[in-house]
């Protein structure tokens, strides 16, 4: 809980200290009762042995990064019993099986609803084939389309942002969905709850979703009632119960807000008062968003509607959801003739070499669930793809060998590669962690910069003044591996401009401390930095 509000805010976090205490106690309780069998039974402490082994040997045989597999495979080695318990609690990001097959069930339900316009991969392909093969890869592997007929709006403040969603909350007719990782019951979202409500009574269907750890330390117990109360419709993600439960390490950690399928946000920003600078924890708060309005929203209203049903599937027909009027894509291939795809396809053929100033917009979402770290393939694509330089803000650095590799030997190649975190920390630990993958980096040329107003939680990248992300994917482990996340793919668009302005901005206020993390560190300022790495993975 921020310090500035401890004993002003009433809130559940006397729920999480329950529930942690219940956790820890099973976990202590599971591994007392192993030692003991293991001291009465050199059988029990035998098959201890081999478990841990095979545990060990399927660790190491998985197909993920070495920066994860190590420091689970040390404190498993080191104490068996307890590095056991917390790698079947804390390491494992699959969920369980009911929740996988649950979350199959609502894609399928889903499956049909998104499709990929020929014409416009295409049309990506002759303007730039690196931006196409990313755009494939979403495709293929996340499979949200890329788009054109979408504007996009770049807000450089969280402030900006809420502003614009206020006026398009206003504007609603027939639905709103939001879901967002964090709600504080406070001025900011206070304002956003009267516009709720206000069109709850005017018949349009109001749907807030959030994450139960995300705004445990903001809202009370009886939030969603106050909000059911209002007409708006309240659910939430992956409650906290005070038993063992795998999937409880997996949050949503999105930002969404849709409005009639038409207009679409999201960013960095939850709908808390830190945010917004109302309050300051941290010193100056940056974050920033972005608007769609357009085809490409299409795939926000999707990403929405599969996590709302996956809690309790209700939805029966999606159609409503999905305006009629617009452009509607009814090729999934890149193969086949006009003819093969209908009327107004000779015309899509004909406009392919047209002038591509509107860009191309695609939405994507990762899923913990599926294997594929989608969030971090797209980083690492952009990276690869640029041939002056690319740009990163984080609040958190806690990289896997892989992503630390691409950007070193993108600088390596003379791409100029600056990375953006804060000055001001929100959690210390994490600060240190962060901190501990400059040496590498900087050594390789990579560039530096520490945000000294306050806190910088943007996560957003430019690359070459062509191609830009925006969302809500940090560089570390939780983001990249643990957490449901979404961002937006822009290419090509005015609002990619806008993101290189936005960096250019934040330079001229930060450290570069570049220097001082390239220079030969002490044989402790390395130990200590290896420690860190080591235990990075677990945080």
């Amino acid at each position: 809980m921020r310090a500035e509000q401890k004993t002003a805010v009433k809130n559940s976090i006397g729920r999480l200290v329950f529930v942690a205490l219940s956790v820890l106690l099973q976990v202590i309780w599971i591994c007392v009762q192993a030692m003991k069998l293991n001291r009465y039974s050199t059988w029990i402490s035998v098959a201890t042995s081999v478990l841990t082994l095979v545990v060990v040997i399927l660790l190491y045989g998985r197909r993920t990064n070495a920066a994860f597999k190590m420091p689970w495979i040390i404190l498993i080695l080191a104490f068996p019993v307890l590095g056991l318990g917390m790698y079947l609690l804390f390491g494992r990001k699959e969920a369980t099986r009911l929740v996988r097959e649950r979350f199959e069930r609502i894609d399928q339900s889903l499956d049909g609803l998104l499709i990929q316009d020929k014409a416009v991969r295409i049309k990506l392909q002759q303007t730039d084939r690196m931006a196409a093969n990313e755009a494939a890869y979403i495709w293929n592997y996340a499979k949200y389309p890329i788009y054109q007929n979408t504007d996009v709006v770049f807000y450089k403040e969280a402030s900006e942002g809420i502003e614009a969603q206020k006026q398009a909350l206003n504007q609603a007719k027939h639905f709103i969905f939001m879901e967002y990782h964090a709600i504080e019951d406070k001025q900011s979202f206070g304002e956003l709850k009267e516009i709720l409500a206000r069109k709850a009574k005017e018949g349009v269907e109001v749907r807030l979703f959030y994450d139960d750890i995300g705004s445990i330390g903001f809202i009370n117990t009886d939030f969603i009632q106050r909000m059911e109360a209002e007409g708006i419709q309240c659910r939430v993600f992956n409650r906290l119960m005070p038993v063992l439960n795998v999937f409880m390490n997996n949050r949503d950690h999105r930002k969404i807000t849709v409005i009639d399928g038409k207009i679409g946000f999201t960013g960095g920003y939850n709908l808390a008062d830190e945010y917004f600078n109302i309050t300051h924890p941290y010193g100056y708060w940056k974050d920033t968003g972005v608007r769609l309005e357009g085809d490409a929203v299409r795939s926000m209203t999707v990403m929405f509607l599969e996590m709302w049903n996956a809690i309790k599937y209700t939805d029966t027909d999606y159609t409503p959801y999905f305006p009629q009027d617009g452009a509607q894509p009814h090729e999934a291939g890149l193969a086949g003739s006009a003819a093969d795809r209908g009327v107004g396809a000779a015309q899509s053929d004909a406009n392919i070499a047209a002038d591509s100033a509107s860009g191309f917009v695609q939405p994507y979402a990762d899923s913990p669930l599926d294997g594929e770290p989608v969030g971090e393939n797209v980083y690492m694509g952009v990276v690869k793809a640029a041939s002056e330089y690319v740009y990163f803000t984080t609040p958190y650095l806690i990289i896997s060998d892989e992503m630390s590799r691409e950007l070193c030997l993108a600088a390596k190649r003379g791409v100029d590669v600056r990375i953006v975190t804060p000055g001001i920390p929100d959690k210390k630990l994490v600060y240190r962690v962060t901190r501990s993958y400059y040496a590498q980096l900087a050594s390789a040329g990579v560039r530096i910069f520490e945000y000294t107003p306050g806190f910088l939680h943007a996560k957003q990248c430019v690359s070459d003044d062509v191609t830009a992300t925006v969302g809500t994917i940090n560089l570390d482990y939780r983001s990249l591996y643990f957490h449901f996340e979404n961002g937006v793919f822009l290419h090509r668009c005015e609002a990619v401009q806008k993101v290189r302005e936005d960096f250019e901005d934040i330079f001229p206020v930060c450290r570069e401390v570049t220097e001082q993390y390239a220079e030969k560190q002490s044989a402790a300022m390395k130990f200590g930095q290896c420690v860190l790495r080591l235990i990075a993975p677990l945080l």
